[in-house]
């Protein structure tokens, strides 16, 4: 039993080891810096305002389609290559190394732009490792718990990597992320002698989440490992590819697993999405600083990790799909604010001149965000063991990251069209409602139950 429980703190501290990457680097300090990098770059090209902001989101959006793409094309091969040899360590441990040193480099941001492009390569290396890393954790799952079990598992496991990120950015808010004055939030300049002119307080969060990741993953590598009876096949390249082949063919005849693959896919879409820019639009559209925006992070976050624990809870006993539903309602919701204000006005009723209640609603959906997207991917977790063949599990989570990634390029490359076409960081994201509302609709043909009786009785 305390092997048993060792293993499981083991699983989680991976959790809380790379959330620093997505709360810092993808949403709330990294992602809207590079925004306002990117737009004074493009200032100084001689595009106007709008269009610079314009074009500092699709930058940031191709980046984010890219390894989208790149994470779906192998993360099956990847997980069925990993399930015929039985070892899945190595893999974390190597996606391990090019996360560190990926992360690490992100320092080279520097206020002037001049490395912007090649930055922005290096973060969604870094995005490509933590998420290939990921699908060979979760695939670690399903042998952690029974079928109660592993939803208050995988909640409980989702909800200790979010105060990770609570406490990542408490510490880069209050000792190191300098605002436009050049002081951190408790109105001292950065530690270590970091010059504020050059940003290098908040360009420090590059290095800040490498040596984050290095202390914390090491419970991870002490209390997990392989499991030594796991079947071993052929590792043969032709092998592993006609058995996933052979997978692929067989989810077009399982009715409910095809339903949550693909309505899960455009619903995950649409969170990546909001997660990805909703810093970037706190930046440009309610003229955000980063500390603002990492105040905001550290609501959003406390919220995802207490809501995302209850969640767990209400997985274990009502299971995963109504968890989901009531999460996919709650972003819809949000995502409707988002569009139709702006900081004059919402639904077309004006705000007074200098109010404070857009900043006060945008810190309501940053709750809101932060509470449904942690709870929502907990409970997709849980579910997609509920479709898992207990021989195949990194195999599985590989088709679960192909249908997360897949059409990851979707809601970045709408945003995209959307905000060139209405010219408005508002409107850019109403695709975002569209993608939230189809993978809802396809939740209604997926078994509460998944797949799990079926395995059982073969």
């Amino acid at each position: 039993m305390a092997v048993a429980k060792r293993r499981i703190w083991g699983w989680m501290a991976f959790d809380w080891a790379s959330q620093p990457f997505y709360t810092l680097g993808l949403t709330f300090i990294f992602g809207p810096y590079f925004a306002v990098v990117a737009t004074e770059y493009f200032l100084g090209t001689g595009m106007e305002e709008a269009a610079a902001d314009a074009q500092a989101q699709w930058v940031w959006s191709l980046g984010q389609t890219v390894a989208g793409l790149l994470i779906a094309f192998t993360a099956p091969f990847l997980g069925a290559f990993a399930d015929n040899s039985g070892r899945k360590m190595p893999w974390i441990a190597f996606f391990s190394v090019i996360y560190v040193i990926a992360t690490a480099m992100l320092w080279g941001l520097t206020p002037d732009g001049s490395a912007l492009i090649f930055m922005l390569v290096m973060f969604y290396v870094g995005f490509f490792a933590a998420e290939s890393a990921l699908n060979f954790v979760n695939a670690i799952l399903p042998s952690l718990g029974n079928e109660k079990e592993v939803g208050r598992i995988s909640g409980s496991g989702a909800a200790f990597g979010y105060w990770g990120g609570v406490t990542s950015l408490f510490i880069m808010l209050l000792l190191l992320a300098e605002n436009d004055e050049g002081v951190t939030l408790l109105g001292n300049a950065p530690l270590f002698g970091l010059n504020p002119d050059l940003r290098e307080g908040t360009r420090s969060v590059g290095p800040f989440i490498a040596v984050w990741y290095v202390i914390f993953i090491i419970p991870f590598f002490m209390f997990v490992r392989d499991d030594p009876t796991a079947p071993r096949k052929s590792t043969r390249l032709g092998a592993v590819w006609g058995e996933l082949m052979e997978t692929l063919r067989s989810v077009f005849h399982r009715k409910s697993l095809l339903n949550f693959l693909v309505g899960s896919m455009f619903y995950r879409d649409a969170l990546n999405a909001l997660y990805a820019f909703g810093g970037v639009y706190a930046a440009l559209v309610l003229d955000w600083q980063t500390i603002q925006i990492g105040v905001f992070g550290i609501i959003a976050a406390i919220a995802a990790a207490v809501s995302t624990w209850v969640g767990g809870l209400c997985d274990q006993r009502y299971g995963p799909k109504p968890v989901i539903r009531v999460c996919v309602w709650v972003l819809i919701a949000v995502s409707v604010v988002i569009v139709s204000m702006s900081r004059d006005a919402i639904f077309g009723l004006p705000f007074a001149e200098g109010s404070n209640v857009p900043d006060i609603i945008f810190y309501i959906c940053g709750v809101c965000i932060g509470g449904a997207g942690g709870a929502l991917y907990a409970a997709s977790r849980s579910m997609m063991v509920r479709h898992t063949h207990p021989e195949r599990p990194a195999e599985a989570f590989g088709l679960f990251a192909l249908t997360g990634k897949a059409t990851a390029f979707l809601a970045p490359a709408l945003i995209t069209v959307f905000t060139i076409m209405t010219g408005s960081n508002q409107l850019g994201f109403l695709p975002v409602i569209f993608l939230f509302l189809f993978g809802l609709f396809l939740l209604r043909f997926v078994n509460k139950d998944g797949d799990r009786a079926e395995w059982s009785a073969s």
